[in-house]
């Protein structure tokens, strides 16, 4: 088993106090057994905990403080059963959330942020945030109907009340790549590569020598570098008279880890500056008007990732060429020279994000409540890509400098409008809920490039009218890539909460959307339904001691996805020179690509039935659910074989699939006083998940996602896991050359040293028939667990995580087309005579030993210490005797310690296409964070 220890760097010492202190500070890790009623938000509302019949999942302000992330997400991975998040090592990137397994294939998970939708919250600071909601099963989600097929999560932002309190919150940490690959060095490629030559039986080899390529470079070492993040909040939240507030300010600094600064480059750093302005004014008893704003500022530095030519480039060579100081030229192969792609391409994304929400609540006839709101989301990313004319590259190769820029404008909003009647009659209580809503979110873009513009080192000189060649488009589907689009939903709902003496719950919700995304049958109506049971509540169990809660529930729902790629609207490109009807020519038009004008919705039903519980004076509550869930229609890209003439045979969009996510979970919390100075929380969670593809189009399979030389890795077939590998399976090594060729593998050319692929189907003959399917990219089973221990003024807070059952497939390792470097378990355990090795096949540049196998499908179990916290919190006496509230100061290590085999920075691999989520291709590495800082309250 593969394993990385990393110390704390000394640089720590270095490293200055910052502060975060909000009223759910770490430190608070216990609740109070006589705590008020634990109230939960739903989709339009809030209801007791107690009261709820779906799956919710509660993530606190606790859980998100003081974790160095700039997207808060990441700081709920292993939090929660059936939420299954996987992390960006990209600075300020989001990661990837997939509820209860896979909802969809054509969207995201969706945030309602204070009333907004939306699909990224990078804006969003950490610090800012009162609770999340995790709506798991369909019965929680029908009520958002078409935005949800995907899971939501709803976000509620910090409020004000009370008198004036001030926080200061700032960290500052160092990040470093753990789990480095190991590859051979000079010497040992030198003796690969003229290995190579013999075992390929060259007739006239050129052997290299060390004299030829006297380099002896570390690629890894030279592209990454430790950084530095750094964050700094602060906030003021009370009541001024009628009016609560809470406000904000923040910036966050994440340098990357790609080594930027010796050329031109700005590497991979990413900066926000945001602002958070909540209001509330009480008109009246019975009028509340209010406005929550949000303002951020990001840049992301977009460097061209060099990890995988840093794999493959050989270190033979040196970066930069002795004679002329130039970048070296790579000759051996055909890959860039890492450290000059790091430094000559510059990319950049500048962005500023204005969210505003304002809204009206009238109370009126003594029950009935009636609110509107309207969200806006207005934001303009603007990114450009510079690539220079390299001089690493031979005279004939080289290429005028480039310039691309890429405006694109968002323009979203989000208006609500729902009435509300709550009303008991002695022990029945009922909660009706009807609304209207509707969604535009719109998107257009301008695209200029231009050629021969000279870049000085100021982003000031990347201006495209200094360029030749200038090229426009503007507002159009025609050109490369550009895009207009607008999109609506327009939704009518409605809602039932209903139940007697807090036994008998029932929950009925039913949803009629309206799309623009889909050509035909744009209305969907959505219903749901769910009840519960507190049993604890019954007459019969007064006299037991053992149960504080024992509810049971019970949910079944349906929803749907139309964020489809609206291709029925494409537009008609001319022809030069028209159609000819007998000598005459006329203007024409012709669409190249084939399309499905009949893409319908995606649909979702799932069920579920769970189980809560509390114990011991509820210190101990334990929640098991089963749930089963299924997706029909998925709408992907599948390869159309017998298209011909098209653009796209390989870009086919449809109703593609479906394909069923079922499984368990299991959570436990246990809080308790163990004395008046020592407190003790522990969690646990777990998730086992069956992924399976019911019906594929066509009723065969489809085979996509990324694939060598013709041959594709992922087959989608029914009855196998949504992204499941296919190719040969490997039964070990021939040793020599007669059990090669009786084989029949490669047409009977097989040769000692290759790969032995097993013959499936027992005919006797090694070939394509003989494929079979080598593991699914889905874990079967995910958790987390941790603990929080408070002594007297000491707090210890460690997260474990992790997941197993799922398989990688090392992309990396594969994709070879010549002389490519060679990793150092290559070297130490490849093939190099009868009985040397049976796992490792000789060094070859053979393609028929890099088919799809099973070879490159490695296991992606690990677990991992996510985040370690030891803080200390000034006396109440000294803290006020320094005028302030309260006072810590903290270490924390997140991603310290990750233990897994597979061969690769991390196992945990970040796609958002979920067909190809397991496939390693250039990934950007996971960081472990060390970070010192100080919580303030004044």
């Amino acid at each position: 088993m593969r394993k990385n220890y990393v110390k704390l760097p000394l640089l720590i010492a270095a490293l200055y106090f910052g502060g975060n202190l909000h009223a759910q500070s770490t430190q608070d890790t216990t609740t109070k057994e006589n705590k008020i009623e634990e109230v939960v938000v739903i989709g339009y509302g809030s209801q007791k905990k107690e009261n709820v019949t779906g799956s919710i999942g509660i993530v606190s302000a606790k859980d998100l403080a003081d974790k160095p992330n700039a997207n808060p997400l990441n700081s709920v991975q292993g939090k929660l059963a059936g939420v299954n998040v996987v992390t960006s090592g990209t600075p300020g990137g989001s990661p990837r959330v997939d509820i209860r397994g896979i909802g969809s294939l054509s969207g995201n998970t969706v945030f309602i942020v204070d009333g907004m939708i939306t699909e990224d919250i990078s804006f969003l600071n950490p610090q800012d945030i009162e609770s999340m909601s995790v709506l798991k099963d369909p019965s929680s989600l029908a009520i958002f109907g078409a935005k949800a097929a995907n899971g939501a999560v709803i976000i509620k932002t910090k409020s004000g009340k009370g008198k004036p309190v001030f926080t200061l919150s700032s960290y500052l940490g160092i990040k470093t790549v753990t789990n480095v690959p190991k590859m051979v060095n000079g010497d040992q490629y030198i003796e690969l590569y003229n290995e190579m030559l013999l075992n390929d039986r060259i007739a006239d080899p050129q052997f290299i020598t060390k004299t030829q390529y006297p380099g002896n470079t570390d690629w890894f070492k030279e592209i990454l570098r430790t950084s530095v993040i750094n964050s700094n909040d602060f906030s003021a939240s009370g009541t001024l008279g009628k009016l609560n507030y809470y406000g904000s300010v923040g910036y966050l600094q994440d340098e990357g880890n790609l080594a930027a600064g010796q050329g031109i480059n700005s590497g991979s750093g990413f900066n926000r500056f945001n602002t958070k302005l909540n209001l509330s004014y009480k008109v009246t008893d019975n009028i509340t008007i209010g406005n929550n704003f949000a303002f951020s500022k990001m840049r992301t530095d977009d460097s061209a990732n060099p990890l995988l030519n840093a794999r493959n480039a050989p270190p033979v060579f040196n970066v930069n060429n002795p004679a002329t100081g130039d970048y070296q030229y790579i000759t051996l192969v055909n890959v860039a020279n890492p450290r000059a792609q790091l430094d000559l391409y510059r990319s950049q994304t500048r962005q500023e994000r204005l969210l505003n929400n304002v809204w009206a609540e009238v109370k009126f006839l003594k029950d009935f409540t009636f609110r509107s709101s309207y969200s806006s989301d207005n934001y303009t990313p603007v990114k450009y890509e510079y690539t220079p004319t390299f001089t690493y590259v031979p005279i004939a190769d080289q290429k005028a400098s480039t310039l691309v820029t890429r405006t694109n404008r968002y323009r979203n909003y989000v208006w609500d409008n729902t009435l509300n009647w709550k009303k008991s009659f002695g022990d029945h209580n009922l909660d009706l809920l009807a609304g209207f809503t509707r969604v535009r979110d719109s998107r257009s873009e301008d695209y200029w490039s231009a050629n021969n513009v000279v870049y000085d080192g100021t982003n000031a000189s990347l201006d495209i009218s200094n360029g030749t060649n200038i090229l426009n488009f503007q507002n159009t589907r025609t050109g490369p890539d550009v895009t207009q689009d607008q999109r609506r939903i327009e939704s009518f709902f409605g809602r039932i909460n209903y139940d007697y003496a807090g036994k008998y719950l029932l929950n009925a919700s039913i949803r009629r959307d309206a799309t623009s995304q889909i050509s035909q049958d744009r209305y969907k109506t959505f219903p749901a339904v769910s009840v519960g049971w507190v049993i604890s509540k019954e007459g019969f169990m007064s006299e037991q001691n053992v149960f504080n809660l024992l509810k049971l529930r019970a949910s079944w729902g349906k929803l749907g996805n139309p964020n489809v790629r609206r291709d029925f609207t494409q537009t008609v490109s001319i022809i030069n020179g028209g159609a000819y009807y007998g000598s005459t020519g006329y203007p024409a038009g012709t669409i190249d690509r084939v399309i499905d004008p009949n893409i319908g919705w995606e649909t979702t039903t799932g069920s579920d039935v769970g189980l809560e519980m509390a114990f011991l004076n509820n210190k101990l509550k334990v929640e098991g659910t089963y749930y089963d869930k299924e997706s029909k229609d998925i709408v992907y890209s599948i390869f159309q074989g017998t298209i011909s003439g098209a653009s796209n045979p390989r870009d086919f969009v449809t109703n593609a699939y479906s394909f069923r996510n079922k499984g368990f979970e299991v959570s436990a919390n246990y809080n308790t006083d163990i004395s008046e100075n020592v407190k003790l929380g522990v969690y646990g969670n777990f998730t086992s998940l069956n992924n399976k593809i019911t019906d594929v189009y066509g009723g065969s399979f489809l085979e996509t996602g990324a694939s060598l030389f013709g041959n594709s890795i992922v087959r989608l077939q029914e009855g196998q896991a949504v992204g499941s590998y296919y190719g040969y399976q490997v039964a070990g090594v021939f040793q020599t050359d007669a059990e090669a060729i009786a084989s029949g593998q490669n047409g009977g050319n097989a040769r000692a040293g290759w790969f032995k692929f097993t013959d499936m189907d027992g005919n006797g003959v090694i070939d394509s028939r003989d494929k079979t399917f080598l593991g699914s990219p889905i874990p079967k089973g995910t958790y987390g667990f941790g603990f929080n221990l408070n002594i007297h003024s000491i707090d210890i807070g460690v997260d474990f995580q992790g997941v197993f059952g799922n398989k990688i497939y090392n992309y990396n390792r594969e994709q070879r087309y010549g002389n490519e470097s060679w990793d150092l378990d290559m070297y130490n355990n490849r093939w190099r005579g009868a009985g040397t090795s049976n796992t490792n096949a000789m060094i070859t540049s053979n393609q028929s030993v890099i088919l799809p196998n099973s070879f490159y499908v490695e296991d992606g179990s690990y677990f991992r210490i996510r985040n370690i916290q030891i803080g200390y919190s000034l006396s109440k006496a000294i803290a006020e005797s320094l005028s302030v509230k309260k006072l810590r100061i903290y270490l924390s290590a997140q991603n310290p310690w990750t233990s897994f085999k597979y061969n690769g920075f991390s196992p945990e691999i970040m796609n958002t296409d979920r067909v190809q989520m397991g496939i390693d291709n250039n990934i950007y590495p996971i960081s472990a964070i060390y970070t010192m800082g100080m919580n303030l309250t004044f």
